[in-house]
């Protein structure tokens, strides 16, 4: 289920490693999460140079959004946004304060995947997605 979406301005290095970076937030949200890998989603968009703002200026930075099923606790959910920020410019030398990523959390119930409806996020659960 989780869902993560790279908005990259042209000529990024994030573009470079599409593929790395992949398999490096599947990596990291399968073992923060206890999810199996196969369930992670990525995808990048290319976007002009010019096409990130922050407070009304342009900015070169890459951004993460990240769609996740809500129910994780607060530690959780910062190892998870620390591991994609580390395993993100260990890949592409950004540093880290250029990087600007967002987690959003959303009900099992909003979601279908493979035909089914997920439920909901249990800790006692084995692996979760």
């Amino acid at each position: 289920m989780p869902f993560y979406q790279f908005t990259v301005p042209s000529g990024g290095a994030t573009l470079q490693h599409k593929a790395e970076i992949a398999e490096a937030v599947t990596k990291v949200h399968a073992e923060v999460t206890g999810a199996p890998s196969a369930y992670v989603h990525c995808a990048f968009t290319e976007v002009g140079a010019d096409s990130i703002f922050v407070a009304g200026e342009p900015v070169i930075g890459p951004r993460l959004v990240g769609l996740i099923r809500s129910g994780r606790s607060p530690e959780v959910r910062a190892r998870l946004l620390h591991g994609l920020a580390d395993a993100w410019c260990a890949i592409t030398g950004d540093a880290k304060e250029d990087l600007a990523i967002f987690i959003v959390e959303i009900p099992g119930a909003n979601v279908m995947e493979a035909g089914v409806i997920l439920p909901e996020v249990s800790e006692d659960a084995g692996a979760i997605s």
